[in-house]
């Protein structure tokens, strides 16, 4: 068969999380230097709902108002010309298995203008990539009542109204309740920063803040980070304790109101500004989507080699993937470690596929550990279950470094070493020439 016989591959990437992103622009650079000795090389295209990407797990800082969102995203439209894939806006709606291709809901601008029509989109092989958003378990209220950040716009729509909250606080000489729902990495981390935000401000003239702001953390397990090591757990409340917060675990909070919350014995709980970082489910759309098999959270559930159950040209990872590996008692948790290396499996294997036939091997989830950072004060590490140091715990500053290379990384990976490191570069310079928290 000649070059001109041969049919082009469409790879199909929805959700330019960690692991879409990785995957889409691995596999594009790599087949765009190949693309000079054999023209038809695949086409990979992602679909996201928003215009741009910002690694999940730091998006707390964002939300604190600790770091600038513009430098810490990258732009889709950006990207894809750097790395050779194709980038199209909107969110998916609808599968049709037997056509291969994929239903995309119009677009509508903020004042409900019709931006772009419904579209499809055909493919060879979909990779399913959307990431996960908040769950409240249908808890009355919540949606209503609570701010959010499972994104980049609910990060800076929640610093937005932070800063609005503070500045009343100070003009009116009121009080300001914050109460966070979720005893997990984001609520945990989020809590240490809003600490941080209060005392960098009083620095700049917010005398009184500090005696105006009350931060209450409520976990409705038995301890904080019910994933990490018992002794993590402990010393992350003590020195959350110790910072000022208010730590409540074994309690159930019922309900949300405009005035905070109703905890499961009645009482209520006031907060101004409420949040929910409790728990975590796949988009609502996934449920059932083209007759593939979901779970009670939404998530597609798939075989060892990372397809879907019910069709091999559809695959599915990180947080909106279902994977129980060979002998675990659970799913995968829905953590960026997954995404990652979910993406570099198919960055291994898929290739093979499209162009010999091979079978994508079952995947292997090694688990290296968890980090967590309470901003500049402290972090604890678990260095997991794999490895010379597996079951080791580690805090402070080493703990804090290995938890800023875990992004370092995925920047180093998107952009390159050199332009990764000179972005980290820059992220330093600013933090020396520009005000440590926005003022704006």
């Amino acid at each position: 068969m000649s070059v001109d016989d041969r049919q082009q591959r469409r790879i199909l990437i929805v959700g330019g999380g960690v692991a879409g992103l990785e995957i889409a622009t691995t596999l594009a650079r790599r087949w765009r230097r190949q693309r000079r000795r054999d023209p038809v090389t695949p086409a990979i295209t992602v679909i996201d709902r928003d215009s741009a990407h910002v690694w999940k797990p730091i998006l707390h800082t964002i939300a604190s108002g600790k770091r600038d969102i513009s430098q810490q995203q990258t732009t889709y439209a950006a990207q894809a010309r750097d790395a050779g894939f194709a980038y199209q806006p909107g969110e998916l709606c609808g599968l049709n298995r037997i056509e291969r291709e994929v239903q995309i809901a119009p677009l509508h601008g903020p004042d409900g203008r019709l931006l772009v029509p419904g579209r499809r989109f055909a493919y060879d092989k979909l990779v399913l990539a959307v990431g996960s958003q908040a769950n409240d378990f249908g808890t009355p209220g919540v949606a209503e009542h609570c701010l959010m950040i499972d994104s980049r716009r609910q990060a800076d729509a929640f610093n937005q109204e932070l800063r609005l909250r503070m500045l009343q606080c100070l003009a009116l000489n009121t009080e300001l309740s914050i109460a966070i729902v979720g005893g997990g990495a984001t609520g945990v981390e989020l809590a240490a920063e809003l600490v941080q935000l209060v005392e960098i401000s009083i620095v700049y003239g917010a005398q009184g803040l500090a005696e105006r702001i009350t931060i209450t953390l409520i976990e409705s397990g038995p301890r904080l980070l019910a994933a990490f090591p018992e002794d993590i757990s402990a010393a992350t409340r003590t020195r959350l304790e110790a910072l000022g917060i208010r730590v409540m675990t074994d309690t159930r909070v019922s309900a949300a109101n405009a005035d905070g919350f109703i905890l499961g014995d009645g009482r209520q709980l006031d907060a101004s500004l409420k949040v929910w970082a409790a728990g975590v489910k796949a988009p609502d759309f996934l449920s059932g989507l083209g007759g593939l098999e979901t779970t009670r959270g939404n998530q597609v559930m798939i075989l060892p080699s990372l397809r879907t159950t019910k069709d091999p040209d559809i695959y599915a990872v990180g947080d909106c993937a279902s994977l129980t590996p060979p002998g675990a008692a659970r799913p995968l948790p829905p953590t960026a470690q997954v995404a990652h290396q979910q993406a570099r499996h198919l960055i291994r294997y898929l290739p093979k596929e499209l162009q010999r036939g091979t079978p994508v091997p079952d995947f292997v989830y090694r688990d290296f550990g968890s980090l967590v950072s309470l901003a500049d004060y402290d972090a604890y590490g678990s260095l997991g279950k794999f490895g010379l140091f597996k079951g080791v715990t580690i805090r402070g500053r080493l703990a804090q470094f290995s938890h800023v290379m875990l992004y370092r990384s995925h920047q180093a990976r998107l952009y390159g070493f050199w332009r990764g490191s000179l972005l980290w570069l820059v992220d330093r310079l600013n933090s020396r020439l520009r005000a440590p928290i926005r003022l704006d």
